[in-house]
Formats: C-alpha cells, structure tokens, sequence
C-alpha cells in the first residue's frame, strides 16, 4: 500500500506543475529500490514518472526517466518478453508528436520565430526519443533477441525519427527499418516520400532500401518491400519510378535467386551508383 500511495503522490506532484520536484523524487526513490535489487518497484516508479512527465509536456524529464527505465532492465538482467515490450511501448507512445514538415504556413510569423521556436522543440522531442529507443535496442540485443536487437523496437524508431524529425534522415530511416521486421510498414513510409520529395530522391530512396536488405542477407524483404511499394502507389495513383537505378534493381533481385548477370550489361552507370551507396552503408 505504501508503494502505490508513493507513486501516487509523486504523479500528483506533477500534476501540481512541481515538474523538477517530482523529477528528484522519481530518481532518487527509484534508486533506493534498485540498490535493494528490487527492480520491479523501481521500474514501476520509473514509467509512471516516464508517463506523467510526458503527459504534461516535460519531454526532458520523461525521456531522462524512460533511459532509467532501460538502464534499470540492463541492471536487473530482466528478460525481453511480451511485457517488457509493452512497457517501453506505452512509454515511447507518450512522447508528443507534432508534425514539424506540415507547420510551414500562415500560422507562423514572417520574421520566422514561430517556426524556430517549434523546429528546436521537434529537435529535443525526436533526440530524447531516439534516445530512449536507442538504449532499449542495445539493452534487447544484449539480452539476445537478436543480433540486430529487437526488430519491434527498430519499427519504432524508424517510424518516430521519420514522422517526428524536422530534418529527415532516410538514411537512418531506412537502416531501422531493414533491421526491423515490417516491410509493409517501410514500403508505406517510402509511398509516402515519394509523395513529397525532390524530384530524384524517389529512386535513390527505394534502391537504399533493397540494398540494405541485401547487404542483411534478407533476399526476402527486399523483394517483400518492391512488391508491396507497387502496389501501394497503385492504390494513390503515383506511378513507380522508371529510371536506370530502379531498372537495375528490378533485375538485380532475379538475378541474385539465379543466373542471370548478362541482363545488367546495360546498367553499368546504376551498377556503379548501388556500388557507392553499398561503400557507404559499410562506413
């Protein structure tokens, strides 16, 4: 009972708006449980913080909460389960999100304050999230669900650093999402880039894509992700690419399940260009 009217009070400290207040407790009662080696109690007093510091906007304190959330799971050697999983779920659902790409408008002032001001808070929200995720992804692959680490936790960051960062990185984008395990999902985020892009990233985004696949030795994504990015632009009407690059890809894949290689002869300058973006991956 003493440990709920705990958490209690401290959630009702940041309701109150004492945010920095809460935030000492929350470390310094949690810290008291993982010194006991007690690290349920003490991961409970670490997402309910997590959870009601984000509630009310304090991105800071909540994602500083959510990394002694992991580093609690690191410390316990606790298992990735179904319920470990759900926890940094509804942690990282918790984060604010605000679509920076779509503020550009007559909402915000000519000398461009307005839009500063909210491209440094995208910043601080996609940095503290990516953060959190990052050490949740180490803290899965070295509890052993894969060498990658957890492909949930992958979707999520690609999804997040994609939909939340004022700068787009679809390198980073693109390198979660091949580590992850949901090409329907990767091939949707593309369909939606091409959407907006400069005219020539479109190839050059779906050819990182199956490379990267390729260079994880996963033949069957790649193909997963080509065939269902046809059919999405289909359904909004974009047509998929036509240039040497995608051509290329197009006969790379058969090629690589049999022996085809003379039908690339024509395809030297692309052969070239996914030989460069292969280097790159390998830096």
């Amino acid at each position: 009972m003493f440990f709920f009217q705990t958490i209690e009070k401290l959630d009702n400290m940041v309701d109150g708006g004492n945010y920095y207040e809460a935030q000492q407790m929350y470390k310094s009662t949690s810290a008291r449980y993982i010194a006991a080696q007690k690290y349920l109690e003490a991961l409970d007093i670490l997402q309910s913080g997590a959870l009601v510091q984000l509630k009310h906007g304090q991105v800071i304190c909540g994602a500083e909460l959510a990394i002694m959330f992991v580093d609690t799971l690191v410390n316990g050697a606790l298992a990735y389960n179904e319920e470990t999983f759900d926890r940094i779920r509804k942690i990282y659902e918790a984060f604010p999100r605000i679509h920076v790409p779509h503020f550009l408008g007559d909402d915000y002032d000519d000398d461009g304050q307005k839009l500063s001001e909210a491209i440094s808070a995208a910043k601080v929200r996609s940095e503290s999230c990516s953060s959190f995720l990052r050490a949740a992804i180490r803290w899965s692959a070295e509890i052993g669900t894969s060498r990658n680490g957890s492909p949930e936790l992958h979707v999520m960051l690609a999804e997040y650093i994609y939909s939340e960062s004022p700068e787009t990185d679809m390198t980073k984008v693109s390198s979660h999402f091949v580590r992850g395990n949901d090409p329907k999902k990767f091939a949707s985020m593309l369909a939606n880039f091409m959407g907006k892009c400069y005219p020539g990233e479109d190839d050059t985004a779906i050819a990182r894509g199956v490379i990267m696949y390729l260079s994880q030795g996963n033949l069957r994504d790649a193909n997963l992700l080509m065939d269902e990015l046809k059919e999405q632009l289909k359904s909004t009407n974009l047509d998929f690419p036509k240039t040497d690059l995608i051509q290329f890809i197009k006969y790379l894949l058969p090629t690589l399940e049999r022996d085809a290689y003379p039908l690339l002869g024509h395809y030297g300058r692309s052969i070239r260009q996914v030989q460069i973006v292969t280097l790159y991956l390998r830096r």
